[in-house]
């Protein structure tokens, strides 16, 4: 790709498969209410640092005080302290993951910006009181070790404060790679707009040794990935530039979002296969298969839902078939076939969907797929979004352009 005259084109018409945008301007809108950063950062550093008791500790000490302000309760707190089931099921929900991307935002050039994606194990790194904990978006920790973060080993234990970052740990080169910062030395940056965010991340980062090579105090390597604003130089940077990882797709965060967990449309992820070796979603053999699988969540009303909040219905299991089978209970992941008769969408919302059940889903995984994840990769075996799609709205952005244009389906 170049960012050359010639590839400049007006905006294709794309059916319209979702109501990705006004979820975005909703998302601005609703964080606008949000004032408790400080609170939330608090939590999820006290928790995530929270290590097994040490062998012949009394089982009867206390959590600490700080879990008093935090509405948990004694007894939720002590099994948070001790790690296993609940912990894991709460720091499931503690990163912010993005959409994929269905539909061009809006004012891509002004109010976005890009970067490659590494590919890798997505998690929050916290350092404090003079250790570094990681867990992966499961819930489990990834590893616990020493580092040149802030208060993350012995030799930079000082006066207490946490860190938070947002990475993916690459596992070729052993390297953590920067995404996004949460907290720096106790300031909380929940409530702070990616753009403020990603510039004290590199400014604060360059004051650490963090990007040394590992060492005794410091076993991994941190490594900042470069974002840019999303003009047509940038997101050919983005798409073609040399890194030293192994690229999976393209990210794109908008600059007025705050760091929300759970799914956001703030924040979009989109790929092919000049970007990514891993563009259509593969079976547990490795293989493509002939129909689109997806994994949805089952209901008490038998219901199967994907992991978006408010969750999509997708459709229904029969509770005879249920009850035939034994194994299926409220919670769990299933999945599905999309067969031949696909998705019907009307006006960007799902009507229908031809699902054959396929089985019960992997334990390791945690979470659903949401639902523009299942559109994206209904896309890929279709009419995917082109890299020039992304081109021909910069290019109407600049010439003053509200974005691509969209065209209603018929019902």
């Amino acid at each position: 790709m170049s960012p050359s005259s010639d590839l400049l084109r007006r905006p294709f018409k794309r059916p319209l498969l979702s109501d990705q945008q006004r979820r975005r301007d909703l998302s601005l809108k609703r964080q606008e209410q949000s004032r408790d950063s400080q609170l939330h950062a608090r939590r999820v550093t006290s928790a995530l640092l929270s290590l097994p008791p040490e062998p012949g500790a009394s089982s009867t000490s206390q959590p600490p005080e700080y879990y008093s302000d935090l509405h948990l309760g004694a007894e939720a707190a002590s099994k948070i302290l001790e790690g296993g089931l609940e912990a894991r099921k709460w720091f499931q929900k503690q990163l912010m993951l993005p959409e994929w991307m269905i539909d061009v935002p809006h004012r891509l050039t002004q109010d976005w910006f890009v970067l490659a994606r590494s590919a890798g194990e997505r998690c929050l790194v916290v350092s404090y009181n003079g250790t570094t904990v990681s867990r992966r978006r499961n819930g489990t920790v990834l590893h616990r070790f020493p580092s040149a973060l802030p208060d993350g080993c012995s030799r930079t234990k000082a006066q207490p404060s946490c860190s938070i970052l947002d990475c993916i740990f690459h596992e070729m080169d052993q390297t953590y790679y920067v995404i996004d910062m949460l907290c720096w030395r106790d300031y909380s940056l929940y409530d702070c707009t990616a753009e403020f965010r990603f510039f004290w991340l590199k400014s604060k980062l360059a004051e650490t040794r963090a990007c040394d090579p590992p060492s005794y105090y410091h076993r991994y390597r941190f490594s900042l990935v470069p974002w840019y604003t999303c003009d047509l130089t940038a997101l050919h940077t983005a798409y073609t530039g040399a890194v030293p990882y192994v690229k999976d797709g393209l990210m794109f965060y908008n600059k007025h979002a705050h760091y929300q967990p759970g799914i956001t449309p703030l924040a979009l992820v989109w790929k092919d296969q000049n970007c990514s070796k891993y563009v259509v979603d593969t079976d547990n053999e490795g293989k493509v298969p002939s129909h689109q699988q997806i994994v949805l969540e089952l209901q008490r009303d038998g219901k199967v839902t994907t992991s978006d909040n408010p969750p999509i219905v997708f459709g229904c299991l029969g509770l005879d078939l249920i009850q035939k089978l034994g194994t299926l209970q409220s919670g769990c992941l299933v999945r599905f076939a999309i067969g031949d008769g696909g998705l019907t969408i009307v006006d960007g919302k799902l009507e229908r969907a031809d699902l054959h059940y396929l089985g019960k889903s992997n334990r390791a995984r945690a979470f659903a797929d949401s639902y523009s994840k299942i559109m994206f990769q209904s896309m890929v075996r279709g009419s995917s979004l082109q890299i020039d799609d992304l081109i021909a709205a910069i290019s109407s952005s600049n010439d003053g352009a509200n974005g691509p244009d969209v065209e209603m389906m018929d019902g």
